[in-house]
């Protein structure tokens, strides 16, 4: 079965767990949008860090001008970071994963420490970091992975956002969540059976419902505790295979990498049989 929706909005998170940036269009890549998730935080031990042990991440700000990023963040001053800053090669952990990474410098070093009240790392992504989606769920696809935690891309849907909130005793935004890109027009968790999704000439292929971590449950502005979402979805949205309550699809790209998406585009919606 083939249907149509409409992109709505697109985000890209230059720096793993801080603030996301919204969009109206976004070149893509094999790896997800251009920009997202190029840079991230990491302990002392090289290790990745995110709102789930720092959710006052969610008030690190980043903006991307011309590859060059810039932070700022509460009574700290702005870090700026040139396109072309490089430092050592090291070996940088997320969950299971290991790769390879380049240091930010020690002004960044300094700043991230600072942000975050103990020592800390900015790393940037390499080209040959060597890190790719599960197999298992990717299968033939090798798609290429920066940061994310495990997929290049995020999406979600505006009306299982709605369904969800008429659960919920005040109504959460869907940034809360950290989608790549929002769909509207499609039946409430239609994403569950979705197979791809083409924009224009991009095509993407869903290959795994996300399982929600905590950090839907902190402000995506402030990372103060806000309700605890994830009680109400265990209710009705528990994935037992998985071990875990999903809201959203993780996607890859499976073609037309080099060209990009704008908010307002019309998909065209293919299930699975």
């Amino acid at each position: 079965m083939v249907t149509t929706s409409t992109l709505t909005r697109l985000f890209y998170y230059p720096v793993k767990s801080a603030r996301g940036i919204e969009t109206r269009a976004a070149p893509v890549t094999a790896a997800g949008l251009e920009h997202d998730r190029r840079w991230m935080v990491v302990d002392s031990e090289n290790r990745f860090l995110t709102q789930r042990t720092h959710p006052h991440m969610a008030r690190i700000v980043p903006e991307v001008r011309g590859g060059a990023l810039t932070l700022t963040a509460p009574d700290l001053p702005e870090l700026h970071v040139a396109a072309s800053q490089g430092g050592a090669g090291i070996t940088v952990t997320i969950w299971d994963d290991t790769c390879r990474a380049v240091t930010q410098g020690e002004e960044a070093d300094a700043w991230v420490s600072r942000a975050l009240e103990e020592p800390a790392r900015l790393v940037k992504v390499t080209p040959d970091m060597g890190r790719t989606a599960s197999s298992e769920y990717a299968q033939e696809l090798a798609a290429p992975l920066g940061f994310p935690d495990g997929y290049p891309i995020l999406v979600c849907s505006e009306s299982s956002l709605a369904d969800l909130n008429t659960r919920l005793p005040q109504a959460m935004p869907i940034e809360r969540f950290r989608p790549n890109l929002v769909l509207a027009g499609l039946p409430p968790w239609a994403e569950d059976r979705i197979e791809r999704v083409t924009v224009g000439a991009v095509t993407l292929r869903l290959v795994k419902p996300c399982t929600r971590c905590s950090i839907p449950t902190f402000d995506h502005l402030t990372g103060e505790p806000a309700f605890n979402v994830l009680r109400v979805l265990k209710e009705f949205r528990f994935n037992r295979a998985l071990h875990g309550v999903t809201f959203g699809e993780n996607a890859v790209v499976e073609s037309g990498a080099g060209n990009a998406l704008a908010a307002g585009s019309r998909c065209e919606i293919s299930y699975r049989s």
